[in-house]
């Protein structure tokens, strides 16, 4: 399930959140706060799921290139862990739904889109990386769906975190046998974007405590692409892919940030050594 990755998938709904102006609102009762859990919950079982189903489409591959993965060492059988994908995922459903129709909707497009680029997508060198990508875009707006109205004012800020999935899957094409060095620089050049994207934001709000955020986020991206690009070998590549999956949280942060929510910026960023933890004790990749 990837522990560590389902962190930054709560980061990118909390992000979301705050996006809609919800946390700049919020009342510290539970009603207030339950919402929110809905959302936590329900992004916590697609991207459990989506991993799961990863493993389960991939076990005869795994058997050679990934023979320590929990399938193919024995760990779990094949139809124990497409019971768990499935229930994970019907499970994201279910608490989306539970929140609202819009929520459903969305969360239902991203299991879609998971199962479509574990079974398909994934082999294609351009479509894969894409369709990753939508997966994060349609999380953000899973948070952004807390409040249905900013769904039609910021529904095309999913764009920006597809180009950073986009750059991360793309980069991580070359992680079990050694990659290009064209692809490590067109991630460079995508990441550079997202930077700016989100720093454009950060001044169109005057909230320029959001570089407090992106300044350490594009440390984490660009220390181990550096080394990836001067030696792109499997395990440089590696910890180029681990590093930028992890480093979403503060991503995450910045966008909070960038929309004046600045104690839910310091509260995501705080999911950063939660994720750096589990990332000692389970794979990320």
């Amino acid at each position: 399930m990837r522990p560590a990755n389902i962190v930054t998938s709560v980061a990118d709904v909390l992000a979301g959140i705050a996006i809609a102006g919800y946390f700049s609102h919020l009342t510290f009762t539970a009603n207030s706060f339950y919402p929110v859990l809905l959302l936590c919950l329900s992004t916590i079982g697609l991207y459990g799921g989506g991993i799961v189903f990863n493993d389960v489409f991939d076990a005869e591959l795994d058997k050679v290139e990934r023979p320590e993965r929990a399938i193919p060492s024995g760990l779990v059988s094949l139809k124990e862990a497409t019971f768990l994908g499935a229930f994970l995922l019907l499970w994201g459903i279910g608490f989306a739904f539970s929140y609202s129709n819009h929520a459903g909707a969305l969360a239902a497009g991203v299991a879609f889109f998971a199962l479509l680029y574990n079974k398909v997508s994934k082999h294609y060198p351009f479509v894969g990386p894409l369709n990753m990508g939508l997966c994060r875009g349609l999380n953000l707006l899973l948070g952004i769906s807390i409040a249905v109205p900013m769904l039609e004012h910021f529904y095309y800020l999913a764009v920006v975190p597809i180009i950073y999935i986009f750059s991360i899957t793309m980069i991580s094409q070359g992680e079990v046998h050694g990659g290009n060095k064209r692809n490590l620089y067109i991630g460079g050049v995508l990441y550079a974007i997202v930077i700016c994207a989100i720093t454009f934001f950060a001044i169109n709000q005057a909230q320029p405590a959001a570089i407090a955020f992106l300044l350490p986020f594009a440390w984490m991206i660009y220390r181990p692409l550096a080394n990836a690009i001067k030696n792109p070998i499997g395990p440089n590549i590696g910890k180029a892919v681990k590093a930028g999956v992890i480093s979403l949280i503060l991503m995450d942060a910045a966008w909070a940030a960038a929309f004046g929510a600045i104690w839910a910026a310091v509260f995501i960023a705080c999911l950063l050594p939660v994720s750096m933890r589990f990332a000692k004790v389970f794979a990320v990749t």
